[in-house]
């Protein structure tokens, strides 16, 4: 396919995750083939003494003219003949969509998670699954206040997502990319979107050249956004439960991450001396944490779109404990590449880690470069760009 100049657009979120890597990730691989500009929007240009006031705030949820300027001057400078968007909410808002209609702009809409549905993004309230979002009742993810812990915010947020539907600018819209053939089955299943619209690309990875030296200091290691739907509070169940049963044969674990639910992980660090917090880490100190950890634990209770950590987790040939929810079903093989419990099962999760402890070093590392010959095969970016160029073609044409 010839090259073709593509806008990226991605309004990024307060807290930075996996969702961030990997966008940046597909604007780097896409720049080999394609011309590249951004289109980004800050979630945090609305908080501080500098943001707009609430009912301003309010207004551009559902239609940001602002926003829909810089998309267009964007366009204008860039000559896109596509646009490949992530998330645009809340300050990109459904005038881009209504922008990219009026100039008959085709769309690729990656779907990181169920956000064009979902209030909360997650399918969840009050952190149990409830994916009748899907099926266009916003009820109760209203009722348990799923955006920003507000519910007026939340019954703003499920209006405009209504009024989204209505409109018809998702006919902008011309290829969905879900990230998991799971994501995919669920959201045509349940007649959200067109089945031939919608198409399973799972995220690449650059992995390392070379197998790194073989190190175990015994700790688990948990990295992410410290919110509910990564399961962190059961996660933290699960290490005071061994503490009781173990004692001072507990193994260490190491949170790593931001966000709401720091304050809970602190509040355990405290009652719990195998219990480490390490903040927010990167570069060579998240390296070494990857490089020198027993195992990665994945404990989502949420339908997980894919899990980008577990790729990070195999890339250092480590295995991963995870849970058993949406994606991760599809990247982690129990007793292969490390083992699976059902999502919020401490007990479940109790017992995997004990599996591990008792399972030899040799059995470790086996499990973890299991999982690294799977990245390496099913992964790699060659592929993924082939792939996206046959989904890019289809919205060209459609």
């Amino acid at each position: 396919m010839a090259p073709t100049a593509l806008l990226h657009v991605f309004n990024r979120y307060l807290f930075r995750g996996g969702e961030e890597l990997i966008v940046d990730k597909i604007h780097d691989d896409l720049s080999t083939q394609h011309a590249m500009t951004w289109c980004r929007f800050e979630s945090a240009e609305w908080t501080g003494g500098s943001a707009p006031s609430k009912w301003r705030q309010a207004a551009r949820l559902f239609y940001n003219r602002e926003a829909r300027g810089r998309l267009e001057a964007a366009l204008d400078a860039s000559g896109a003949q596509a646009a490949v968007f992530h998330n645009i909410h809340p300050v990109g808002s459904p005038a881009l969509y209504h922008a990219a209609l009026g100039r008959k702009l085709p769309v690729v809409q990656f779907l990181h998670n169920y956000r064009p549905f979902s209030v909360g993004g997650a399918l969840q309230v009050d952190g149990r699954l409830t994916p009748d979002a899907l099926y266009g009742s916003h009820w109760p993810e209203i009722r348990g206040a799923t955006w920003q812990d507000s519910m007026a915010k939340s019954a703003l947020m499920a209006l405009m997502l209504t009024l989204l539907r209505r409109s018809g600018w998702l006919q902008s819209v011309k290829a969905w990319v879900a990230v998991s053939d799971f994501m995919r089955e669920k959201i045509v299943s349940a007649g959200a979107l067109p089945a031939a619209r919608v198409h399973t690309l799972r995220h690449s990875w650059n992995a390392l050249p070379q197998e790194p030296a073989l190190d175990d200091a015994g700790y688990y290691l948990f990295l992410g956004r410290l919110v509910e739907t990564k399961g962190v509070i059961p996660l933290l169940d699960v290490w005071d439960k061994l503490f009781a049963q173990l004692g001072k044969r507990t193994p260490l674990l190491h949170i790593a991450g931001e966000g709401p639910l720091e304050h809970d992980v602190q509040q355990r660090v405290r009652t719990n001396p195998y219990i480490g917090f390490l903040g927010q880490i990167g570069g060579e100190t998240k390296r070494e944490s990857l490089r020198r950890c027993r195992a990665v634990i994945v404990p989502s209770t949420w339908w997980e779109p894919l899990g980008l950590v577990v790729y990070e987790a195999y890339d250092f040939a480590k295995p991963v404990l995870a849970a058993k929810s949406g994606g991760l079903g599809e990247i982690v093989q129990h007793g292969v590449t490390g083992f699976q419990h059902e999502p919020g099962d401490v007990a479940g999760l109790v017992r995997d880690v004990l599996e591990t402890e008792a399972a030899s070093a040799a059995t470790r590392h086996a499990m973890g470069r299991a999982g690294r010959q799977w990245l390496l095969r099913e992964a790699n970016t060659r592929t993924w760009l082939q792939r996206f160029e046959e989904i890019l073609a289809t919205a060209l044409t459609a």
